[in-house]
């Protein structure tokens, strides 16, 4: 199985449990918190207005009413049920769908039997009216149907888990009288007391028993009512239900119900019974459902909702028919969904770690698997689905600690190996990338093509000896670390230094595709540093610093060599050791950096270099060529005197010496590589040999 596939079925693995564990806490409850949080945000974001909107009228007992009762006429609350008289009439008048006041009236009236008679005697003329009951669980004050309340006359079909309501607190007999239907208000919150769910229908000893929007819904005309075990139906307008028998509210924005004071509306009924001019246009509410509630914050009648703060307790009623008439309550995502969401997006965390590599690709990876669960669940909230979105969540989260702590413990400790065996030796570039993948890295010894760099100072033991062992120290580590920090920038390795040498190579531990230009580049660029540095070194140490460099191209031997409690990271082979010749062989020619052709042929012309000799080193029966690169300046500036260097050098391979000599001579003034060949074209003229064929035979390494 190779290394991705491992990394893959690890971080699928890991996936899997932090799936099931986010599945094990929202079974015991842990996630429902956080779940209706994120209900919250996306009711707030999403929020729009339904189809049915508009048919639906809040009517406000605030602020503005109470004072403007007691200004006008002394009135202190509560209120004179005769009071409500003028907003009924008014009601009527506009002509009404229904009217339904959330208000349950327990006591009676302290101003008498009359004033309850007043109202009662308006409600059932208006003919739509609904006054509210408390269906509750344990506390009320009817454990059964009192006579004075008309009972549901609606039908029912088929069968639901609904709500069950033991006992109930119903309006007093004075204001129903048998006349007027009564609508549950009874609402329980989720656990953090927002309103999230609504019973429609509740279950009273039997009996089904229409919530106060519903029943405002039936005063306007009954409507069949059909029960299925995930749904109920009421006439054409279908809500889907929940486990327990209630609905999911999808809540409108803030405003998009019309809202009228109360005081407003009695006072348009007052002049409209005086012949005067309404404050309120009947016009508004015709047709409409009105809901008649309190939003003063004395008469304890606010609620928190999704959407923010508290809200009048009649705005959770009227949401509710708004949902029903408009037919987008919303439905809950199926538990297969939910599940299939968490083990997906959990799955797709732990690989985003485990297969990834590279900290800000792994981190924008994760990211997007974190917006994944939001995205959808948000996305299935707009076609009015509640999608897990804290479960998702929480799993992802889950799945990338657990996938995180894997990968350290697994490829954060092999990194870090890396980090301490390699960066005595590579640049912080080759690093990363042996990080970011380290199956690139072979630890045994490997077969590569390398190019190979030695180099050394040229008379650096009579240097030595002329300062103290902390000058030494000193003069050489500046040196060294100037020349280590460009061999590193060009990707190349160190491998070791001996005195005043260096031996490094390109081309391993990872690939380098351009690794003889890398290597060419960081030779010319030490040149240069090393002008750069001479006359402060000239004033340190009183001598010219010069340093002599070999490269050559070729199949090495690179790994961990040594013992198996002490090992480098070196090369060996004969490519190595003919670097290291080359290197050498500078003193010959009085140059300061050679190359193989093996080397030159890697660069494709990207670097100028002159040809210097065909040469036979110790040792070795085969020639080779090599080459003196340079900068493109330097080769514009020393052109002319290449070329004549050039015509030497064939004359020299042809066997003229005497043109040879005649040549170079012109030359070695400024050439020290034409003062050698000058020299050895004297001594071949003096002692020509028997064959020639170009080649310079080393005689010393």
């Amino acid at each position: 199985m190779n290394r991705n596939l491992r990394k893959i079925l690890a971080g699928a693995v890991i996936g899997l449990v932090g799936g099931c564990l986010a599945l094990a806490a929202g079974g015991v409850g842990l996630l429902r918190t956080p779940e209706n949080l994120t209900y919250d945000f996306r009711a707030r974001a999403l929020a729009r207005p339904g189809a049915a909107s508009d048919g639906v009228r809040l009517v406000l007992l605030d602020q503005k009413s109470l004072d403007w009762a007691k200004e006008s006429f002394g009135l202190g609350w509560p209120w004179p049920r005769q009071a409500y008289v003028p907003l009924v009439e008014f009601c009527k008048r506009a002509g009404v769908a229904s009217l339904s006041f959330d208000v349950v009236f327990t006591e009676p009236s302290v101003y008498g039997v009359g004033d309850d008679d007043a109202l009662r005697g308006a409600l059932a003329d208006l003919g739509c009216a609904v006054l509210a009951a408390d269906f509750a669980r344990a506390d009320g004050s009817s454990p059964d149907w009192p006579p004075h309340v008309p009972k549901p006359a609606f039908p029912v079909t088929g069968d639901a888990p609904l709500v069950e309501s033991r006992v109930a607190t119903f309006p007093i007999p004075d204001l129903t009288a048998g006349l007027i239907p009564v609508g549950n208000v009874n609402v329980a919150p989720d656990a953090d007391t927002v309103y999230r769910r609504f019973p429609l229908l509740v279950r009273f000893h039997g009996r089904v028993v229409p919530s106060l929007p519903l029943a405002g819904l039936m005063a306007a005309g009954p409507q069949p009512v059909t029960l299925a075990p995930d749904q109920l139906a009421v006439g054409d307008a279908v809500a889907p239900l929940t486990e327990n028998g209630r609905v999911v509210l999808n809540y409108r924005p803030k405003g998009t119900f019309a809202t009228y004071s109360a005081a407003a509306l009695m006072e348009s009924g007052m002049r409209l019974a005086e012949g005067g001019e309404p404050v309120v246009d009947p016009a508004d509410l015709k047709g409409k459902h009105v809901f008649f509630g309190f939003s003063a914050t004395g008469l304890l009648d606010l609620r928190p909702t999704p959407m923010g703060g508290v809200s009048p307790g009649v705005l959770v009623n009227a949401t509710a028919l708004d949902n029903l008439l408009s037919g987008d309550f919303l439905r809950m995502a199926p538990g297969w969904f939910d599940t299939a969401m968490i083990l997906l997006f959990s799955v797709l965390a732990g690989i985003s770690v485990t297969a990834i590599s590279g900290l800000w690709t792994t981190v924008a990876a994760s990211g997007a698997v974190l917006a994944g669960p939001a995205l959808l669940s948000t996305a299935a909230y707009v076609q009015g689905i509640w999608a897990a979105m804290a479960a998702p969540l929480a799993a992802c989260l889950v799945s990338l600690f657990l996938a995180g702590a894997w990968k350290y413990a697994t490829e954060g400790r092999q990194k870090q190996f890396i980090k301490s065996a390699f960066k005595q030796y590579l640049s912080p570039k080759v690093i990363d990338q042996l990080l970011q993948h380290p199956d690139r890295l072979t630890l045994g010894g490997e077969r590569r093509e390398l190019t190979i760099f030695f180099s050394d100072l040229q008379g650096f033991t009579s240097i030595s000896e002329k300062l103290t062992p902390e000058q030494l120290t000193s003069v050489l580590n500046d040196y060294l670390t100037a020349m280590t920090d460009i061999i590193h920038r060009f990707g190349g390795t160190v491998d070791k230094y001996e005195g005043d040498a260096i031996i490094a190579f390109w081309n391993a531990p990872v690939d380098q595709p351009d690794h003889a230009l890398l290597g060419v580049s960081a030779a010319l660029a030490c040149q240069e540093k090393l002008a750069e540095m001479r006359p402060k070194l000239l004033d340190r140490t009183g001598s010219e610093f010069h340093m002599r460099i070999g490269l050559n191209t070729g199949p090495a031997v690179v790994g961990n060599l040594g013992s198996r409690e002490r090992f480098d990271y070196t090369m060996l082979g004969d490519a190595v050791n003919l670097a290291a010749r080359l290197e050498s062989i500078n003193k010959q020619f009085g140059t300061y950096t050679m190359i193989s052709r093996s080397t030159l042929d890697e660069l494709d012309g990207r670097i100028p270099a002159r040809e210097l000799s065909c040469l036979r080193v110790v040792g070795k029966k085969e020639a080779i060529t090599v080459f003196e690169p340079m900068t493109e300046a330097d080769r514009e500036r020393r052109k002319d005197a290449l070329a004549a260097f050039g015509l030497g050098l064939a004359s020299f391979y042809a066997g003229d010496f005497a043109a040879a000599a005649e040549q170079f001579s012109a030359l070695a003034d400024q050439d020290p590589a034409a003062d050698r060949y000058a020299a050895k074209c004297r001594a071949l003229m003096a002692d020509p040999p028997q064959e020639w064929d170009g080649v310079w035979t080393m005689t010393s390494k």
